[in-house]
């Protein structure tokens, strides 16, 4: 049985924040990488995945080279101190066991929020950097595509990515829902900690006008850069609120920024909505009073979230099939490859002898003759190949195919014949 495929993860699961941070790559750096440890270590296959929440490393070698890739990682970014470092990785040197990781990583499965809706995306560019760099072989290819594959099922047959499993999701959940008939939301997200920057993370792709708000802009534009949000000055959020569809505030005050008087203040003409998921809270309850204003608390959004957690909970037996389903599928594909180039050797070996022997006959017949002389042998080639291929391939499910190619090879002499491909 081949073990080519191996990996290695620093994920929430293994390292702090401050850690993560430090080995995030991107796509230049992930380019770069892929390209380095092709050169240094001829490696063919390579998928490297980097988010806020994991850097993993997934590639193909005969040999176990997967702590000299991690010296490399840490190398490239700048870490000199490598051994500090090395107790947050996660390595699978067993082919299986970096199989069925990746499959729960694409699915959602291994997410800090079960069942991460932005993962498949993000590993899909993964996969794309590979396929561009040329870094994505037969392998990889079949590999990827099971796993989507695999996703649509999980989307298709199951609840397990049904609503939004955690707060700052079901924040950005109910912005949708509540902007869906106007065009272009303006959205204001005021207060960039951890919840602030989640929200933020996971409103970069919806079609809004994003303006983030921060006592500190220099962490606002931090949290901007690379995303098209307005960056706005702290001193005017009261001219931000004005302008905004939809205020989802998070900051951390001891009574409220948003008040029933501030708002009387600006004034609203239509509706506004006010996202508040501050504890103590950040907005007044009484802003409600205001008509066209409304107000919803981390309460009913922790009660959203919590609801559509145990929905994805109750479903993790039904991915866990699928995925056990399509590893064993991929399994049988990944064991034929170890057969395939002994088949071909064999296929082309026949072929070969074939052709040298009728070579010797034809000068003498007609074209009528040659073509029942070459459709003869032909069909002969074809079923001396039946029984070698389907005891073969019948090797493979009981694990014993290597056992067979090598007396397949000794008794053809494969290994020592000259024989190229013959399509």
């Amino acid at each position: 049985m081949q073990n080519i495929f191996k990996a290695f993860s620093l994920s929430y699961k293994s390292a702090p924040l401050i850690i993560r941070e430090a080995l995030t790559l991107t796509e230049g750096e992930i380019k770069d990488f892929s390209l380095k440890i092709k050169d240094l270590f001829g490696i063919q296959e390579v998928l490297v995945v980097s988010t806020c929440n994991r850097t993993e490393v997934y590639y193909t070698s005969e040999n176990d080279i997967t702590t000299n890739l991690i010296k490399v990682l840490l190398t490239q970014k700048g870490i000199i101190d490598t051994e500090t470092y090395f107790g947050h990785f996660q390595q699978f040197n067993i082919q299986a066991e970096a199989v069925n990781h990746l499959f729960r990583v694409a699915t959602g499965l291994e997410s800090k929020v079960v069942g991460d809706l932005q993962i498949p995306n993000q590993i899909k560019q993964s996969y794309q950097i590979s396929a561009d760099l040329n870094m994505a072989g037969p392998f990889l290819h079949r590999l990827m595509h099971t796993i989507f594959f695999s996703n649509k099922r999980v989307a298709q047959e199951t609840s397990f990515r049904d609503g939004a499993a955690s707060t700052s999701y079901a924040a950005v959940a109910l912005t949708e829902e509540l902007t869906q008939n106007i065009n272009t939301p303006k959205v204001l997200i005021l207060g960039l900690g951890e919840i602030g920057i989640d929200v933020c993370k996971n409103m970069a792709e919806k079609p809004f006008e994003i303006t983030v708000l921060n006592r500190t802009k220099a962490k606002a534009e931090k949290v901007a850069q690379g995303h098209n949000f307005r960056v706005a000055d702290f001193e005017n959020f009261e001219e931000e609120i004005k302008r905004a569809d939809v205020v989802i505030s998070s900051v951390m005050i001891d009574k409220p920024l948003i008040t029933k008087a501030l708002i009387d203040k600006i004034g609203i003409l239509t509706f506004k909505y006010f996202i508040d998921l501050s504890v103590p809270r950040s907005v007044e309850d009484n802003v409600e009073d205001i008509a066209g204003a409304l107000v919803y608390n981390i309460d009913s959004l922790r009660e959203r979230a919590d609801e559509a957690l145990r929905t994805r909970m109750a479903s993790i037996p039904d991915v866990e099939r699928i995925i056990e389903e399509a590893i064993l599928g991929f399994d049988d594909w990944s064991k034929e490859m170890i057969i395939s180039p002994t088949i071909n050797k064999l296929k082309n070996a026949l072929e070969q002898i074939r052709k040298e022997e009728i070579s010797r006959h034809l000068k003498n017949l007609s074209t009528e003759e040659a073509e029942r002389i070459e459709k003869i042998t032909m069909g002969i080639v074809q079923k001396i190949m039946k029984s070698p291929v389907l005891n073969l391939k019948a090797a493979c499910k009981r694990g014993e195919a290597d056992q067979l190619v090598d007396v397949i090879s000794e008794l053809f002499d494969l290994e020592k014949q000259n024989v190229g491909y013959i399509h």
